[in-house]
C-alpha cells in the first residue's frame, strides 16, 4: 500500500482539502447564496423592487420615509404595512456589490413598493420581514400622520401607541369568520331624549350624525351606548368606543354582549394582557369583528368601515396620553370621524368646554332630555356652604355639618350612603380654619404639613413652623384643608359604629356594593357603582376642589360632582346629595340645577374674551432657561402668535420613590414653561413651525431638553 493510500485511509485525514474545495464551488457558483445580513449579490424583486420603509426612529429630524431595496427571496412577504427590519445609519460610503452595507438593525414598516427610488445612491436591502401580517393599512397610516402633525410630534412616536407590540402566538392563530350583521335595535332608553330614536335611526340607515349627548343620571348610559353601536353595526359598518378606565370598559362590554350576544365585539384594554389583546386587535384588523370597546390606546384601532366613534367623559384625565406627542382621544376620534366620514357621538353626565365648544360651532349636535324628564332622573342636590359651617357646632367639632349626619342617618334606612372626599390619606395639606387660605411656608412659600398630627414643616424645603399664623386674617388656627378618605372613614364609622364602612381609592377600588345598608367613602373617580344605586351621598370639602390653580378647576369639580351624583337614586325614589361648598360658586349652582351645558357654555364664553383653550390653541414649551430663550427667539413662529412667559415650573412636591410626571424637570434642576398662543385657525401653522424648530435642533446635536405640549390639558 502507498504512502498517500495510508495517509487517506486515516480518518478525516482529508477534511480540510474537502472543506476548501466546497468553499470554492459556492464562490464560483453562477447564483450567489443570498446573506441575510446584507444580501450581496442577491437578485431583486423582479416587480417594484423599491420599499419605503417608516423606521421606528421618534426623532423628528428623521421623520420621513426612506427607500430599501427588496430581495427576491423577500418579495412575497414584503407587502405594504407588514413590520420589518432593516439597518439604519451606515452612511453613503460603505458600499459593497451596489448595495449599502453596515448600520444597526432596527424595526421598521414597510409603508408602499416603488418600481425607482428618488434616491440616487446605493440602496441598503431590507434585512427581513419579521411578519408578514399587514398591521400598518393606509387608513391607519393617514390617521398617525395627521395626529404626529397636530401635535407636533413624530410619526413613528404616533405608530408606537396605535400599533400594539407583536406576540407570535396571538399572530399565529387565525380569527373567526365574521358575524352576519344584527338586526337594527329597538329605541329603548333612547326614547328619554328628544332626537335619541332619530340617531339611531340614522345610524341604522347609514348616516354619520354627530351630537353631544348629555346622559341622563343613573345606570342605563353603557346600554345606550350599546344601542349606538348595534344600530351602526346593523347598516354594515363597524363602531368604536372609548371609555376613561377598565371598570367603564367592563360595563360597556357586558351591555354589547348582552344587547349584540358574543363574538361581535372586541375588549382592548391593559388588563387583557399583551397576548389577547394583541389577538382582539388582529381580528378586528382582519375584519372579524366590527365593534371595539376600550381603552385609550384603543383610538387607534382598526375598524373596518368606521361607521361611529365614542367617547364617554371626555373630560377624564385618563383620555390624555401621557407619552409622546400626547394626543388626546377626543381630538383624534373627531378626526376620525372628518377623514372617514362617520357617526360621532361625545357622552357623559357632565359637559367640557370643548364639547360645547362643538355645538355652538354646529360641528355636533345636542342631544338632551327635556327638563321634566331631567329632574325626575337625577337627586336631590342640598348645599351647606360657610355660613352654615360657622353655625353649626357639628361642622366645628367633626367637619360634617348636621345636614350631612342627617341625610346619612336617613340614607342608611334605605340603602347605601356614598361619601366622596377630595384626596386620600391623613390630612396632607392644612389651612387657616378662619379664612380658608392654604398654610405657607414662610421661608419659599410651600405647603405646611403635620405628617404627625403635631408638628408643623414645610413639604417642600422641610423647615419647622413653629409660631404660624395667617397673613390674610391674622388667625392662628389651622383645619386640615382636605381629610382623606382614611380618616373619614374613621370618623363615620365612630358615629355609625353598627354599619360596615368601605373605601374605594388609588390602592384598592371597588367595583360594585350590594344594595344593602353601608357606607362607602371613596376620592373623586373610584366611586363603585351600587345595586339600585345609592340612597343618599355626600361631597365634602367642596370648596378645596374649587380653590386648585388651575384654569380648569370649576369645569373638573363639577365633572367629579355629577359622576357621583349620578350614581344616586332619582328624586322620585327619594335619592339626595349633600354638597359641603358655598351655593354661591357657579360650578356649585350648576350641580344644583343639573345644568353642566350651561356651564359650559358660560366658561367657552369668557375663555373666548380671555383668547384662552379651546377658543385659541396654544402651547406649552418647557425646558432649563437658557435653552428656551434660544428656541423661542429662533423657532420662526407665526407672526400673530402670542409668548406669555417664560415662568418656573413649579418643583413637584412628590414624595422620595416617587415616579416623576411626565414633563417634570430632572431632580436639581430648574426649568421655565412658555405658553404660545395663536388665534383660532393657526393651531397648524403653530405646530409645523415648532415641529421644525426642534427637528434642526436636534439635527445639530442639541443636548439641553426642550419639550412641547400642543392643547396642554393643565395650563394653570
Amino acid at each position: 500500500m502507498s504512502s498517500e493510500n495510508e495517509q487517506s485511509a486515516e480518518p478525516g485525514a482529508g477534511a480540510p482539502e474537502q472543506l476548501a474545495l466546497i468553499r470554492e464551488t459556492v464562490r464560483r457558483a453562477k447564483v450567489p447564496r443570498a446573506k441575510p445580513r446584507t444580501w450581496r449579490g442577491a437578485p431583486l424583486a423582479g416587480e417594484l423592487p423599491v420599499a419605503r420603509v417608516l423606521v421606528n426612529k421618534g426623532v423628528l429630524h428623521l421623520d420621513q420615509y426612506f427607500d430599501y431595496a427588496v430581495p427576491e427571496e423577500l418579495d412575497a412577504d414584503a407587502r405594504p404595512g407588514v413590520r420589518v427590519r432593516v439597518r439604519f445609519g451606515a452612511g453613503g460610503r460603505n458600499v459593497q456589490g451596489g448595495r449599502r452595507e453596515g448600520g444597526g438593525l432596527i424595526d421598521g414598516f414597510i409603508v408602499e413598493r416603488r418600481a425607482d427610488s428618488d434616491y440616487q445612491g446605493a440602496l441598503a436591502a431590507i434585512a427581513s420581514v419579521v411578519s408578514p401580517e399587514p398591521v400598518l393599512g393606509p387608513e391607519l397610516l393617514a390617521l398617525c400622520r395627521a395626529v404626529a402633525d397636530r401635535y407636533a410630534g413624530s410619526l413613528a412616536d404616533v405608530l408606537q401607541l396605535a400599533v400594539p407590540p407583536r406576540n407570535a402566538r396571538a399572530e399565529s392563530k387565525p380569527s373567526p369568520d365574521p358575524l352576519p350583521p344584527p338586526p337594527p335595535p329597538e329605541p329603548g332608553s333612547w326614547e328619554r331624549y328628544g332626537q335619541g330614536p332619530a340617531f339611531l335611526r340614522a345610524l341604522a340607515e347609514g348616516g354619520a350624525p354627530r351630537a353631544v349627548w348629555s346622559a341622563l343620571p343613573g345606570p342605563h348610559w353603557p346600554a345606550e351606548i350599546a344601542g349606538a353601536v348595534a344600530a351602526t353595526l346593523s347598516s354594515g359598518r363597524g363602531a368604536l368606543v372609548v371609555v376613561p378606565d377598565g371598570r367603564a370598559a367592563g360595563r360597556v362590554d357586558a351591555a354589547l354582549t348582552e344587547a349584540l350576544g358574543a363574538g361581535r365585539h372586541a375588549l382592548l384594554t391593559a388588563e387583557s394582557g399583551p397576548e389577547k389583546r394583541y389577538r382582539q386587535w388582529l381580528a378586528v384588523r382582519r375584519g372579524s369583528v366590527r365593534a371595539v370597546v376600550g381603552t385609550r390606546a384603543a383610538m387607534f384601532a382598526p375598524v373596518q368601515d368606521l361607521g361611529l366613534v365614542v367617547i364617554w367623559d371626555d373630560g377624564d384625565s385618563s383620555h390624555s396620553d401621557d407619552n409622546a406627542p400626547f394626543p388626546h382621544v377626543r381630538e383624534v376620534l373627531e378626526l376620525r370621524a372628518a377623514q372617514g366620514r362617520c357617526g360621532f357621538l361625545l357622552g357623559g353626565t357632565s359637559c367640557t368646554v370643548e364639547a360645547a365648544q362643538l355645538v355652538e360651532s354646529g360641528w355636533a349636535l345636542p342631544l338632551l332630555a327635556d327638563r321634566e324628564r331631567l329632574r325626575r332622573a337625577a337627586p336631590l342636590i342640598r348645599t351647606v356652604g360657610d355660613g352654615e359651617l360657622a353655625r353649626d357646632g357639628a361642622a366645628r367639632s367633626a367637619r360634617l355639618p348636621s345636614l350631612a349626619w342627617g341625610t346619612v342617618r336617613d340614607g342608611l334606612r334605605n340603602g347605601p350612603v356614598l361619601v366622596q372626599v377630595p384626596r386620600r390619606g391623613y390630612a396632607p395639606r392644612l389651612a387657616c380654619e378662619r379664612c380658608r387660605t392654604p398654610a405657607r411656608c414662610r421661608h419659599c412659600a410651600g405647603p405646611l404639613q403635620a405628617p404627625d398630627q403635631q408638628d408643623l414643616n414645610c413639604a417642600w424645603c422641610g423647615r419647622a413652623e413653629r409660631s404660624w399664623h395667617c397673613a390674610q386674617c391674622g388667625a392662628n388656627r389651622l383645619r386640615a384643608q382636605i381629610v382623606g378618605a382614611r380618616r373619614t372613614a374613621e370618623e363615620l364609622g365612630r358615629a355609625f359604629p353598627a354599619v360596615p364602612v368601605r373605601t374605594s381609592g388609588r390602592d384598592h377600588i371597588l367595583d360594585a356594593v350590594p344594595d344593602a345598608p353601608a357606607l362607602v367613602v371613596s376620592t373623586p373617580g373610584a366611586e363603585p357603582v351600587a345595586e339600585g344605586g345609592y340612597a343618599a351621598a355626600l361631597l365634602l370639602d367642596g370648596w378645596a376642589m374649587l380653590g386648585r390653580p388651575d384654569l380648569r378647576a370649576g369645569e373638573e369639580a363639577l365633572r367629579r360632582w355629577t359622576a357621583a351624583s349620578a350614581l344616586v337614586r332619582g328624586q322620585d325614589e327619594g335619592g339626595t346629595v349633600v354638597i359641603v361648598a358655598e351655593p354661591t360658586e357657579r360650578a356649585v349652582q350648576a350641580l344644583v340645577r343639573w345644568d353642566p351645558a350651561g356651564f359650559a357654555r358660560r366658561e367657552l364664553a369668557e375663555r373666548a374674551e380671555l383668547g384662552f383653550p379651546p377658543v385659541s390653541r396654544m402651547a406649552s414649551v418647557t425646558g432649563p432657561a437658557e435653552a428656551l430663550a434660544v428656541f423661542l427667539r429662533t423657532a420662526g413662529l407665526p407672526p400673530e402668535a402670542e409668548i406669555l412667559g417664560p415662568v418656573p415650573v413649579p418643583v413637584p412636591s412628590a414624595g422620595p420613590g416617587r415616579p416623576r410626571r411626565p414633563g417634570d424637570a430632572p431632580p436639581g434642576e430648574t426649568w421655565e414653561r412658555a405658553l404660545v398662543r395663536v388665534v383660532p385657525g393657526r393651531g397648524a401653522a403653530l405646530a409645523r413651525a415648532l415641529k421644525s424648530a426642534l427637528a434642526a435642533r436636534t439635527a445639530k446635536g442639541a443636548t439641553d431638553p426642550i419639550r412641547i405640549r400642543i392643547d396642554p390639558p393643565d395650563i394653570g
